[in-house]
């Protein structure tokens, strides 16, 4: 692909390569089974489930304050990379803390745990946002679905070295299973930080206001309050964040609930792993051909045909029986995860100012992290009032629907036009 010869855009995508890898070896792998299995060892299940439950939420509620506010002071003084690599630096560094954590200590696993979360979630505020200085408008659609592809393909190549390792330790040199977990996010932390390399040497972003870190601070609030008031006037914008809100809510509860569901009635652990290492690898090259796809049908469309795909998923799912048929939901996942996020973030970059990207963006993240909390509780009440999981799981149709009806509202020409003269 000739965009990734761009030495910008390539820069900008391995940054996604390298902190993948805490969201599948850390978030989405081992830490929910090392959290049970040796931090909280002789706790009960319950008791575990709910301290690994607050820990996510913690996290997602800092980050849901946070994320506007950040962006805000970010766009005061064009400081979106600085505070994108001090919050990589915080969770790269808490991350490769966790080794440290003695069995039985959940509480310091669940604060490092929580910063580490905090780090990752908010240097993506940031990352997001430098989209619109690393290419032009008309290329937003295939760098962004770039970027999902080498996340994809980064966190999913050392995916499956950790993977590798746990299984048999011995062929690494390793003592036992929990070395192996243990490695695995030493490896995680310098694989985030080698990679976060060429981010902050080759992308720039303009001067603007030349103002300090201080007075950006300063101005920074003051510019929250007026940005509420233009996402509120911009119809286009508050149209696509319901819409948003609404079907990344069902898909981040799909990645978050999926593992927890299939143990729910009855798959084996070694199979959710090999399904989630599926997932991976068919989200690379499916999320590069729904850059494509947005390009030729436009990203509202690419979304459209995701937001259809899934809710076919979750009736699948209710209704499946085998673990072959699990197997088969990841590649499905796979096949339209990355493309409905990547084309997400494509379609607000266009409709956006781009001197105020970060500041928009936090909105942005803002609500995919509320999405991590509503989601998951809605499966799980809907679950215990029907007294079954496959139940609870259909509950995210309402979700999928109700994104699709506020994405038709979405104009898209008319919002690109509103963006410009706001520059």
């Amino acid at each position: 692909m000739a965009l990734i010869k761009n030495r910008k855009v390539l820069a900008w995508t391995l940054y996604d390569w390298g902190n993948s890898a805490f969201a599948t070896t850390v978030m989405a792998g081992f830490f929910p089974v090392f959290f049970k299995q040796y931090w909280s060892a002789g706790a009960e299940v319950t008791d575990s489930t709910f301290q690994l439950g607050i820990a996510n939420s913690v996290a997602s509620l800092v980050i849901v304050l946070l994320a506007p506010v950040l962006g805000a002071i970010a766009d005061s003084g064009s400081h979106r990379k600085r505070f994108l690599i001090f919050f990589a630096f915080l969770g790269i560094c808490m991350t490769a803390l966790l080794p440290l954590v003695a069995m039985g200590q959940w509480q310091w696993a669940v604060l490092f745990y929580v910063v580490a979360t905090i780090g990752f979630s908010g240097s993506v505020t940031f990352y997001d946002s430098l989209i619109v200085f690393v290419t032009e408008p008309q290329h937003y659609d295939q760098v962004s679905a770039l970027g999902y592809a080498m996340g994809y393909l980064g966190g999913g190549v050392l995916f499956a070295v950790n993977v590798a390792m746990t299984l048999s330790p011995e062929s690494f040199g390793l003592a036992d299973a929990a070395a192996a977990v243990k490695l695995s996010f030493v490896m995680v932390a310098l694989w985030w930080a080698l990679f976060s390399v060429p981010l902050a040497l080759w992308v720039t972003e303009p001067d603007g206001r030349g103002i300090g870190m201080l007075a950006a601070v300063r101005g920074g609030f003051h510019q929250l309050r007026d940005t509420f008031n233009e996402i509120r006037a911009l119809r286009t914008v508050f149209m696509f964040l319901l819409g948003y809100w609404c079907y990344i809510d069902g898909v981040d509860t799909i990645v978050r609930m999926a593992v927890d569901y299939g143990m729910s009635i009855g798959f084996s652990s070694d199979s959710l792993i090999v399904a989630l290492l599926i997932t991976q690898f068919i989200g690379f090259p499916a999320a590069i051909a729904f850059g494509f796809l947005g390009k030729w049908l436009g990203p509202k469309a690419g979304i459209y045909i995701a937001i259809a795909a899934y809710a076919a998923i979750v009736i699948w799912a209710s209704r499946m029986e085998s673990e072959i048929e699990f197997y088969g939901l990841a590649v499905a996942i796979g096949l339209v995860q990355g493309g409905i996020q990547s084309l997400s973030r494509s379609l607000y970059a266009r409709i956006i100012p781009a001197d105020k990207s970060a500041e928009f963006f936090g909105f942005y993240n803002m609500l995919g992290k509320f999405a991590a909390v509503i989601g998951p509780v809605m499966v799980g009440w809907a679950g215990v009032v029907s007294g079954s999981p496959r139940s609870g799981i259909l509950t995210l149709l309402i979700l999928f629907a109700l994104g699709a009806f506020f994405l038709s509202r979405v104009d898209l020409k008319e919002g690109q036009r509103r963006a410009e003269r706001l520059e």
